[in-house]
């Protein structure tokens, strides 16, 4: 890897763009915030504050890019870095390297879970493991999973959300909103599905007996199906949703069921406490990573 140059980290949300140029070593020297508006908007005001905030601190030398999808991330394609069937108006087509191919330096691009993920294993909850998967639930629902560092994929990256879990439609008759496949997890569980089933965000149910035990029952079969898919040493779950009082503890208790003791780990400690765990780095999480893949888009050339 050069030791000459900066990097430019980006973590692109569907609401906001987090910008920063840091050193390699992740000291930030200048950083700012974004809507994201349509790529005509957010793609000008991106190379401005790259470009001024290069003028004042030094060169760069990569980029590192986490971001929302649906989204390109296979090096090897013709299309690396696009946007592909995401439902955001404006955005299918849109390129990160068109949009930053006048700085000259090479560039990484992952899903945003998949950087909170490398940034968590990095510095956050995710210390110490080799394998972590990292699952947002909010607005939409994501899982990256990364080993040693580096994120694992097939031909594209891996779309956790649209499971579909066992949906007992006395219990809960909601159809779910997902466009796709109605019930899937992120039909049945984002922060957009709460809303729509109760008029209320998740932390504001306090008065809806089983609420959180319905959301943590579906949280769990995916997180109980990442445990036989990848058998990561830990599970890291965040975004709003996971804010709410009592959902973790309820995830807990529900994976543990679902498992039912089949697996035998040390990593599985009873009661999940230390094996399924709130993020240790907070909304830093996907910038963090942002700028490890920097690093890797340096050291790849």
């Amino acid at each position: 890897m050069s030791k000459d140059g900066l990097i430019g980290a980006i973590e692109a949300g569907g609401t906001k763009f987090i910008l920063a140029l840091t050193t390699q070593e992740g000291e930030i020297l200048a950083r700012t915030r974004l809507p994201t508006n349509t790529p005509v908007e957010t793609w000008p005001a991106m190379q401005d504050f790259f470009r001024q905030a290069s003028a004042q601190h030094g060169p760069l030398a990569g980029f590192g890019v986490a971001s929302f999808g649906p989204i390109d991330i296979d090096p090897e394609s013709a299309s690396y870095g696009t946007f592909t069937t995401t439902p955001k108006p404006g955005w299918s087509g849109a390129r990160f390297h068109d949009a930053l191919a006048g700085f000259g330096v090479p560039i990484k691009v992952e899903t945003d879970v998949n950087g909170a993920a490398i940034g968590e294993w990095m510095a956050g909850a995710g210390q110490g493991c080799r394998t972590l998967a990292y699952t947002t639930i909010g607005t939409g629902v994501g899982t990256g999973v990364v080993r040693d560092g580096r994120a694992l994929m097939g031909f594209s990256h891996y779309e956790s959300g649209h499971i579909l879990p066992p949906h007992n439609h006395a219990a809960d008759p909601f159809p779910g909103t997902c466009p796709y496949h109605g019930n899937c997890i992120e039909g049945l569980a984002s922060g957009p599905a709460i809303e729509r089933r109760w008029g209320r965000s998740l932390d504001k149910l306090g008065d809806e007996p089983g609420a959180v035990a319905l959301i943590a029952g579906y949280i769990a079969h995916l997180a109980s199906t990442l445990v036989l898919l990848h058998m990561p040493d830990r599970l890291i779950f965040g975004g709003g949703v996971m804010k709410a009082p009592g959902l973790v503890e309820a995830v807990r208790k529900a994976t543990a069921a679902k498992l039912n003791g089949y697996v035998h780990h040390p990593r599985l400690d009873d009661g999940l406490e230390s094996y399924i765990v709130t993020p240790g780095l907070g909304d830093d999480a996907g910038i963090t990573g942002a700028i490890e893949l920097g690093r890797q888009a340096i050291a790849a050339g």
